[in-house]
């Protein structure tokens, strides 16, 4: 599970760039994995990344565009969406739904990926 949600990276002008992290359902943690990735939060422990390249967290690094908000507070909502949309894609999108289905000239084996 990820340790957090949201991470603020940096601010350019009236852009703000954040870490989103979310927990990737069981089954379909080995089309996540990847061996070599690391977080693109510097602080990222060693945990956080292990979590990562195990396939356990999906990250994404996402823009906001600020138009004259400087206050934090203004823009918290707009980043707690857009995590929960996040988690919500990673949920509800499963491109290996039939993953594994196999005919073998006589009959379909259906197998997939929860």
């Amino acid at each position: 599970m990820a340790r957090l949600k949201i991470i603020i990276l940096e601010k350019h002008g009236d852009k703000l760039s954040v870490g989103l992290w979310a927990d990737v359902p069981a089954a379909r943690q080995p089309f996540y994995a990847d061996s070599t990735k690391v977080s693109a939060w510097r602080d990222a422990t060693a945990d956080d990344n292990a979590a990562l390249r195990s396939g356990a967290v999906a990250e994404k690094v996402a823009h906001i565009d600020l138009p004259g908000a400087e206050n934090l507070a203004e823009v918290k909502p707009q980043l707690i969406a857009m995590w929960n949309s996040y988690q919500q894609k990673i949920n509800d999108i499963n491109p290996w739904k039939r993953y594994g289905t196999t005919w073998d000239g006589t009959a379909w084996a259906n197998t997939g990926v929860a």
